[in-house]
């Protein structure tokens, strides 16, 4: 177990590192003088003069080989030290961190209702395939992963918010603000998990020791709790990781839609605003987390079914 952590623990700091080059390569990429940008972000559009400039070039090192640039800026961020944003002026990390809970709280309450939702919508259809109980759950996932996000958003703010005036259509810090847009990103996950649900829980019933549970006599709700969803949770945990990387992200649609103040907006804004320190964290901030995502899967997988090597010695 050590080892497997080890290894899959070095391939997400490589695949880090290699993302970190990307984002810091982002600068000499964009449009514009990158000295003139950080200039900008640093100084403010007022005060970045030409002197300013110079000043910065040789301060920052913006006249050294990009290779030094690069090793410069990623001890900085090994530091903690981001750069600053040019939109509010304060340090990247401070706006991430900021911007954190609103995405963390957004992020766990959809995929809550995406699996309450998906998982027992599965089973039954699974379990009742060909009725009309199958029809009804497989035609429902299917329209919830039909609608898109933004469509539902709206259908909901019109109907909730402000034909019946329930909930509130936007803002960020009570319970009844949580509602319409984890419901509008969990719905539509649901539908996925739902059908994926199905898939490997009817994959599940037709192997030969589900059969042979059944010819010892095993109730139906012992083989259902104790073989079929066991099994049948791998590839569910693989799209509900997915998902959750997606969701810690930040679903940029939704946060516009419902003005959620979350890691996707503040990605939007940083690249309408051309602020490529902020942009640069943002990207950094998703690398990590989906490899930080990806690790736990992996780590799950072991403890659903030994089956899956730990190494290459097993």
């Amino acid at each position: 177990m050590d080892e497997y952590l080890l290894k899959r623990m070095v391939s997400s700091v490589i695949a880090i590192t290699g993302v970190s080059l990307l984002t810091f390569l982002l600068l000499f990429v964009l449009p514009g003088d990158p000295a003139e940008m950080l200039a900008i972000a640093k100084y403010g559009p007022r005060d970045a003069t030409q002197a300013a400039i110079d000043h910065l070039i040789r301060q920052e090192g913006l006249d050294q080989p990009v290779v030094l640039q690069y090793a410069r800026w990623l001890k900085g961020v090994l530091g903690g030290d981001m750069g600053i944003s040019r939109i509010s002026g304060k340090p990247v990390w401070q706006e991430i961190n900021v911007r954190l809970p609103a995405t963390l709280y957004l992020a766990g309450t959809s995929l809550v209702i995406s699996l309450c939702v998906g998982l027992p919508l599965g089973i039954v259809a699974a379990l009742q395939r060909g009725t009309c109980w199958d029809h009804l759950a497989t035609g429902t996932s299917l329209i919830g992963v039909a609608i898109p996000n933004f469509w539902l958003g709206l259908i909901l703010i019109l109907v909730f918010g402000l034909y019946l005036g329930w909930l509130p259509t936007f803002g960020y810090g009570t319970l009844p603000h949580l509602v319409l847009p984890a419901a509008t990103v969990g719905i539509s996950m649901a539908g996925i998990t739902a059908r994926l649900t199905r898939s490997a829980v009817i994959d599940v019933l037709g192997q030969a020791y589900i059969k042979t549970a059944r010819a010892k006599g095993l109730p139906g709700h012992v083989i259902l709790g104790r073989h079929v969803i066991k099994n049948a949770l791998i590839p569910i945990i693989t799209i509900a990781g997915i998902q959750l990387g997606h969701l810690l992200e930040g679903t940029v649609i939704i946060e516009m839609v419902f003005a959620w103040p979350g890691i996707g907006r503040l990605l939007i804004e940083a690249v309408h605003n051309r602020d490529v320190s902020q942009i640069q964290g943002c990207v950094l901030y998703i690398a990590i987390v989906f490899c930080l995502v990806n690790v736990f899967i992996d780590l799950l997988y072991t403890r659903l079914d030994p089956r899956v090597r730990l190494n290459d010695r097993d």
